[in-house]
């Protein structure tokens, strides 16, 4: 097992700059405390006129749109109920977007884990993580990428990936395959849409801790990944969903099919 070496302490928060001002964004898998939620929470603090999360556990769902709403304006935030591997789920998510002008940003963060050696893996379990986590991410881009070209939208998609999908890890053959699948499909969609004006990219993230984690992975797990990173730590969420609001603004205008590292782990 890898020794941890010392942990780095996070940084401090950054606050908005406007990034994202007058933009209408669509964020999947945004309730809860993870990627998804900090990404919505860091669109808005970046000046987004419109943000329409998605997931599929209503309750949560509801809590986080309440909490947005109260912090940056009820009008600002809408959410649906939403399943990735559903169709109908996916058009109603951007449909909701439309009242806002129609999606111009899509961040693509839902997925699906699970640990499983591949000698007892079934292809139930196969099928549903590329269900959810490739397939899923696939419905988002050609729903989005459709809507934007109708539209004359020169707008952006931002996929989550991971750095399994580099690199080999026990037990996760079906996640690493959907995730080396997003990254594939990123490369691929720049390709279909660059001459419509629209950029495709994806961050590629490791470890980025957050309490459901916390309660689900061992200790000992925890520190093993901890410490193949350089800074000795987990990421916060809200470090990715800076490199998300990066690749999803004007800053990032000439990047497309790139697939970001956020983390010292890549090829």
């Amino acid at each position: 097992m890898t020794s941890a070496r010392p942990g780095q302490s996070a940084p401090d928060y950054v606050p908005g700059h406007g990034l994202l001002a007058g933009r209408t964004v669509v964020v999947t898998a945004a309730a809860g405390a993870g990627i998804g939620a900090a990404v919505a929470r860091k669109v808005l603090e970046e000046g987004a006129a419109g943000l329409v999360i998605g997931d599929t556990h209503e309750r949560r769902l509801a809590e986080a749109s309440a909490a947005l709403g109260a912090e940056f304006g009820t009008d600002r935030v809408v959410s649906v109920v939403c399943d990735v591997t559903r169709e109908d789920d996916v058009q109603a998510l951007l449909d909701a977007a439309e009242p806002f002008g129609g999606v111009e940003v899509m961040v693509n963060n839902a997925g699906l884990g699970g640990t499983a050696s591949l000698l007892e893996m079934t292809d139930e379990q196969w099928s549903l993580v590329l269900d959810v986590t490739l397939t899923g991410t696939f419905r988002c881009v050609r729903a989005a990428g459709r809507r934007m070209v109708e539209r004359g939208t020169k707008g952006v998609i931002v996929n989550n990936a991971s750095v399994v999908g580099w690199r080999a890890q026990e037990g996760q053959a079906h996640y690493a395959a959907a995730k080396a699948g997003v990254m594939a499909l990123t490369r691929s969609a720049a390709m279909d849409l660059a001459e419509h004006g629209i950029r495709v990219n994806a961050v590629s993230p490791s470890l980025a801790m957050h309490p459901f984690l916390a309660k689900v992975t061992s200790d000992e797990l925890l520190a093993e990944l901890q410490g193949r990173e350089a800074f000795g730590r987990a990421a916060e969420p809200w470090e990715i969903a800076n490199v998300m609001v990066f690749l999803a603004s004007g800053y990032s205008s000439y990047l497309t099919g790139e697939v970001v590292s956020v983390s010292s782990q890549h090829p």
